[in-house]
């Protein structure tokens, strides 16, 4: 799939082809991008569960007519009311990443959308919420079709995911696993928009839902309680910013990983590089990934704990100029670093009136905890799998603190008028594919749907394996993959379109009105555009 689509009165892309059509049918109702993002939202929770739902996090990238950029972060915090003695005495010496005591993050996706909604009712008059849930209710109470990726990714992690008896029951009912192509239904998570719809989105965390949520999570010996959801809201933060030649690129803040995605952009345009899907292009981002990943790894985190603004980071010239020049052009730094999990939706959108908005929503891992809370059809999120239970360690569990975070949404301002939205789940991989997409397009000037579709790298470890090798698609040019290896990277060939690469997507508005996007063949999605 090589070809851009282009049209000037509202464009979505998302990794599945029914999500991008709910954020379609709200723009054709005189929708904001907002709205279209949260109905996206919802579909994915019913019809792409295994990456992302109501029981996971999300961070919002938006950008306003009048240039203004703002992220929402609606991610949840470290259970209030446990400890990492609780841990040990439940026989824990690591945060596990599936099962209740896995489920020890607020999860904030809900109360994003309805920030996310109060920013639209300012800009113009909404559509009723029942409008933007829509689709998930449908789709969860008569069924969706099970995806290759969920039917796949559910065969592999079943021994660590039946454990649950409520995930059994509801994905493996008469003992028989849901296959690719089989119709499955979810009629709690229906039930459980209705209320939503009826009772206000507030409801998740202050209402019926709550309790229920509750009641099924003490029922795995999850550590939250009632506190933990009366007190979590969403914020509003100051996006993180970095200055290149010819855009001001965007991403959010700590605890997520931005500043790695803006620090190799800043880094890789200082080697100088004139061509593109070369050597050089690929060999100097996976070096400026390399240095990135060395300041996330050592730094970033809940901000309250961080001994490094990563603002000031990115706006340091000089440091940047002295990391751009560690990178040797002509061999591979050593390697490996510890490296970061995870699987994730993204999202964007752009209206008629040049609203912008680059979400990912996650449940961390794939089926997040691999807790089915049956009462309302949610799967738990993990990401506090990712605590130390050492005090005084890097990213540690301590009540009521922000885990670190693989999403980060990017956005681009161009000097030309243009503004991009961009991104992809991958964990990891993020940042490199946020990096390859847009320098391809942004200073090699291919074509954004080529951008997307061309063979792409990941260094480090992705979907539960331990290897930390350069894994590139085997559809890469064979004369750069052996620059590659002579220069000393540890070159692992996949399979070319390789879930494992993520699934990006992007949308471009120039100054005209013009829209453009792009969508992932390594994903279930689409463009959808009128």
């Amino acid at each position: 799939m090589l070809h851009t689509f282009q049209s000037q009165r509202g464009m979505v892309t998302s990794p599945h082809h029914l999500a991008s059509q709910s954020g379609l049918s709200i723009l054709k109702q005189g929708g904001t991008a907002l709205e279209a993002v949260v109905a996206m939202a919802s579909t994915l929770s019913a019809v792409y569960p295994h990456m992302t739902g109501l029981g996971g996090d999300a961070f919002w990238l938006i950008s306003y007519p009048d240039g203004r950029v703002e992220i929402i972060e609606a991610c949840g915090a470290g259970a209030l009311q446990t400890s990492t003695d609780a841990y040990r005495k439940a026989g824990h010496t690591t945060v596990p990443w599936r099962g209740g005591w896995a489920a020890n993050t607020m999860a904030g996706t809900v109360s994003g959308w309805q920030l996310a909604l109060q920013q639209s009712a300012a800009c113009k008059n909404t559509l009723p919420l029942h409008a933007l849930l829509e689709d998930a209710i449908w789709y969860a109470e008569n069924g969706y079709v099970v995806s290759e990726s969920e039917a796949a990714l559910l065969h592999s992690k079943q021994t660590e995911l039946l454990q649950n008896t409520d995930f059994a029951q509801s994905y493996a009912p008469n003992s028989r696993l849901f296959q690719h192509g089989m119709v499955r239904k979810n009629p709690a998570l229906a039930n459980t928009l209705r209320q939503l719809v009826q009772n206000g989105l507030q409801s998740f965390y202050k209402g019926s839902i709550a309790e229920n949520l509750l009641h099924d999570l003490k029922r795995v010996n999850s550590p939250l309680s009632a506190e933990d959801f009366s007190s979590h809201e969403a914020v509003f933060k100051k996006p993180l910013s970095a200055k290149l030649k010819h855009a001001h690129v965007y991403n959010a803040p700590p605890p997520t990983q931005g500043v790695a995605s803006l620090a190799i952009l800043r880094l890789f345009e200082k080697l100088g590089v004139q061509e593109g899907e070369g050597f050089a292009h690929i060999h100097g981002l996976v070096e400026a990934t390399k240095q990135a990943f060395l300041f996330r790894n050592a730094h970033v985190g809940d901000p309250r704990w961080m001994t490094e603004d990563a603002q000031a980071f990115l706006d340091n010239e000089k440091r940047c100029i002295e990391l751009a020049h560690k990178i040797d052009m002509q061999r591979a730094a050593p390697w490996p670093q510890p490296s970061q999990a995870g699987d994730t939706t993204w999202m964007g959108a752009i209206d008629s009136s040049g609203i912008a908005v680059s979400m990912i929503q996650s449940l961390y891992f794939e089926f997040g905890s691999g807790v089915f809370l049956p009462q309302t059809g949610i799967l738990w999120q993990n990401r506090g799998a990712s605590f130390q239970l050492e005090e005084g360690a890097w990213n540690a569990f301590v009540p009521g603190r922000k885990p670190f975070h693989t999403l980060n949404p990017a956005l681009a301002h161009f000097d030309d008028g243009r503004v991009m939205v961009y991104g992809t789940m991958g964990g990891e991989g993020q940042p490199q594919t946020q990096a390859a997409v847009f320098t391809r397009y942004a200073q090699f000037g291919t074509p954004l749907q080529q951008a997307v579709t061309a063979p792409r790298w990941l260094l480090g470890r992705t979907w539960g394996s331990e290897s930390q090798s350069l894994k590139v698609e085997s559809n890469m040019d064979a004369g750069v993959v052996a620059k590659l290896e002579k220069a000393g990277h540890a070159v692992e060939r996949v399979a070319p379109f390789s879930s494992m690469m993520g699934h990006a997507g992007a949308l471009v508005r120039h100054a005209d009105g013009v829209l453009e996007g792009a969508a992932d063949p390594r994903s279930d999605g689409c463009v959808a555009t009128f």
